[in-house]
This record gives structure tokens, C-alpha cells and sequence, in this order.
């Protein structure tokens, strides 16, 4: 999903659920049960207290009501309205086998690879091209010498503070696919006063964890092993093909292999492409899926990078995009939302690609802190006005999906989204 300013927005630290059980525990609905090294698709989530805390926080009303009383049923299932972004990164280090497992298990229904390649062409799972540094240990490993950018300490002045930050850059492209497997992942941050690369790395903000990210967990995954993992799921799969931060061609790769590369390995695989949603920023590859991949490319999902509501398309370019064969449409949530008289309302975006005929997923819930403090970033700035307590996570999601129409909700803490959806309806 998107990079941009959008992700220095904080990340709300829940109250610790419970969802990290043996793959054992699971029900298996009576049906024999399967190697015990295989993770085991769950039928029964594992939501934790999060979703309940954010029910009980809710401004007394009719949806608090309902949602209370939905809280007290038995059991909840996956639904693929809940998307695992990334897959559970709010405490999981993002795209790896452990933040993969922890979204199942909380009910995402549809889980995202981001996918970039190696400098052998290899495709693996990683929010962007260069972010190695950022969301591995590669500054701690021999490989640190063959990163584009290697570490650069940063200057302070005589009172400690930051002069210039430190610096780094390590991309999959600097390394080779067997070089890539030795990492580990490790939360999204870096410390910008390091003066080391010990300290650089050690930049975790206070409102994430880093108990998932020890020198056993982490791991990290090929795209094709995300396939395999999600087969075993049973979950929906959502790749997107990242924009690549090295010149097209690379050593003879274009951009058009890339995104071909990327719908031939859920081919090889045998997954159906009713099951995957491919995703892309860049109009050029949907419209390649859509001519070249016409079975993947009827459900490609075109990314928009609006950084405000003014940077938006209007009604006729939307109504272009249906025309060029885009069917579904997902920009951030700001997009979709608006605050009139104080309450959370679809705003004109989200009415004009209704009438363009578009279908709508947004990006990206629990990802901007503490919502009670006033100040929720970039995510919530068209509706800030009206949120005022961590319950209205259930506001606006109730509003997308009702009244917005959204088919689908990235998360980063699916939990949230899959206690909803069970709650509405919502397969």
C-alpha cells in the first residue's frame, strides 16, 4: 500500500490481543486435520479485546447499541471485507510469515504481498523497493556494504540536536534473492539522530512493539511463498506491484515483464483469478492486466495517490477510468469521508465514483494514533472534525461501508474490520 508523509502517521498501540494461538487450536469443522507444520485456515477468529474496547468508547446510539450486541455472539469468521494490510503491522513487523498469520487469524479474508524484486529479478514481499533499511536488519549484516546508500551517522550540534539526519538507502535490487532470505524483518522505523547503525535501527516508536520482531521471528517471504502461505489460509490475495526506484529497464527487466512476472506466479500456482485482486499506483500496469491479463485484470485494483483532496479526479475522469476497464477504484480514506454538522458523511468523491459505476476499497484503518488527541494526521484530515474518541473507528467504518458502499477495508489491525463486518453482514 502507499508510501508517502501519509506513513509518519502513528500507529495506535491497542490493548495486547490474544490472536497468536498454536495453528493447532483452530477448529478444523470437523474435517480431518492437516499436517501439523501447515498453518490451519481458521474458521473461528481470534478478535482479542481491541474491537470491544473500541464498542465500549463509541458515543452512546443506535450503532453502539447494535454493535454491543453483536459483541456477546460466540464466534466470528473471516470476512473479505477485513484486508490485512500488510498483514497485522500495528504490532507485526509488516510482510512477513508472523504479521501474515497474525491478520488470518484475526479474520482478514484478503491479505496484501507488496511486491518489488531482487537484482536477480526475483519477486519478494516489501512495502517499497528501498526500504531495507527501514524494515530489516540489513544495516547490522555484512550485506550493509552493498546497499545503495550506506550508513551515514548523523550530525548533531553542541546540545544534541539534529543538524542533518542520518542516512541510509539498502534496496532488494542491491541484492540477490538467496542474500535476501538471511534478513529478518523488523517494525518500519529508524532513528533519525543515530550516530550508529545499532542506534539507527533502534528507532521503533513508542506506541508499536518490538515484540515480534526478535532474532526467531521476522521472517521474511518471496512472493511466491506468500502464495503458498495464503493457499494454506485459505485467504484472498491482494499483491500490489510497486513502483520500482531503479530505471526501467533493469539489466534487461521492464516494467511490463515485472507485472507480468507478478500474475504468472499465482498462475503457476494454481490460484483462480477470482482470488486475487492485483494493485497497482500506476494506471499503465492496470490497463496492461486489463488487455494482457484479462481474467486477473477484471479485478485489478487502481491505486490513488492523492496527497489531498485536491489532487482527487473529478467525475469525468472516473467515469474514463470505468471506460479504459478499471473496475475498481481505492484511494485513501480522507477521500471517501467528509464532516458535515459534526458527523462523518461520504464525501463528493466517494458520490462521484458511485456514479462513475466504480466499485470502492480504502486504505488504511487504525494507522493514525490516538484518535482522542485531536490531531490524527493525514488519513482522517477531510473528517478530523468530527472524530473525537477512539469508538469513532467504528463510525467511519460503519459510514464506509453503508453509505460509501466500499467492498473491502485495509487494516492494520484486521481484527477491527472483522469484528464489523461479522457484525453487519458483511461476507
Amino acid at each position: 500500500m502507499a508510501s508517502s508523509p501519509r506513513l509518519s502517521a502513528r500507529i495506535l498501540l491497542p490493548l495486547l490481543p490474544l490472536v497468536i494461538v498454536l495453528s493447532g487450536c483452530a477448529s478444523t469443522g470437523g474435517r480431518p486435520a492437516p499436517d501439523a507444520a501447515a498453518p490451519l485456515a481458521p474458521h473461528h477468529v481470534q478478535l482479542g479485546p481491541r474491537p470491544f474496547f473500541l464498542v465500549d468508547d463509541m458515543a452512546d446510539g443506535a450503532l453502539k447499541q447494535q454493535l454491543q450486541q453483536c459483541a456477546t455472539r460466540g464466534h466470528f469468521r473471516p470476512s473479505s471485507f477485513s484486508i490485512g494490510h500488510r498483514g497485522a503491522p500495528m504490532q507485526f513487523p509488516e510482510h512477513t510469515r508472523e504479521s501474515y498469520l497474525a491478520g488470518a487469524r484475526m479474520g482478514a479474508g484478503v491479505l496484501e504481498c507488496d511486491v518489488a524484486f531482487t537484482k536477480d529479478q526475483e519477486l519478494v514481499c516489501r512495502h517499497a523497493q528501498n526500504d531495507l533499511h527501514t524494515t530489516t536488519n540489513i544495516l547490522l549484516t555484512p550485506l550493509a556494504a552493498k546497499c545503495t546508500q550506506p550508513f551515514v551517522p548523523a550530525v548533531l550540534d553542541a546540545d544534541g540536536k539534529v543538524v542533518k539526519p542520518a542516512q541510509a538507502e539498502c534496496r532488494t535490487s542491491d541484492i540477490t534473492l538467496a542474500e535476501f532470505k538471511t534478513l529478518r524483518g523488523k517494525m518500519d522505523a529508524f532513528n533519525p539522530a543515530a550516530r550508529t547503525p545499532a542506534q539507527y535501527v533502534a528507532g521503533t516508536a513508542n506506541w508499536r512493539t518490538d515484540l515480534y520482531a526478535g532474532p526467531t521471528s521476522g521472517t521474511l517471504l518471496t512472493h511466491a511463498e506468500s502464495i503458498e502461505l495464503f493457499k494454506q489460509l485459505g485467504v484472498k490475495m491482494t499483491p500490489e506491484l510497486k513502483s520500482p526506484s531503479v530505471t526501467m529497464p533493469f539489466n534487461g527487466f521492464t516494467q511490463q515483464a515485472y507485472a507480468q512476472k507478478m500474475i504468472d506466479e499465482y498462475k503457476r500456482a494454481g490460484v483462480k483469478p477470482q482470488q486475487v485482486f492485483p494493485q497497482s499506483f500506476d494506471l499503465n500496469d492496470v490497463l496492461y492486466w486489463v488487455k494482457n491479463e484479462p481474467a486477473f485484470g477484471q479485478q485489478a485494483v487502481f491505486l490513488d495517490d492523492a496527497d489531498s483532496p485536491k489532487d482527487l479526479p473529478d467525475l469525468a475522469t472516473l467515469r474514463r477510468y470505468k471506460a479504459q476497464g478499471v473496475n475498481i477504484w481505492a484511494p485513501p480514506t480522507f477521500a471517501l469521508l467528509a464532516a458535515e454538522g459534526g458527523q462523518i458523511v461520504p464525501s463528493q468523491a466517494a458520490r462521484n465514483a458511485k456514479t462513475a459505476g466504480l466499485q470502492l476499497i480504502t486504505w488504511t484503518l487504525e494507522r493514525s494514533g490516538v484518535l482522542a488527541d485531536g490531531n490524527n494526521g493525514w488519513y482522517f484530515q477531510t473528517f478530523d472534525s468530527a472524530v473525537k474518541r477512539e469508538g469513532d473507528t467504528l463510525q467511519a467504518l460503519h459510514v464506509l461501508a453503508k453509505e460509501v458502499g466500499v467492498m473491502g477495508v485495509f487494516s492494520d489491525w484486521p481484527a477491527t474490520t472483522t469484528f464489523y463486518a461479522n457484525c453487519m453482514g458483511l461476507r
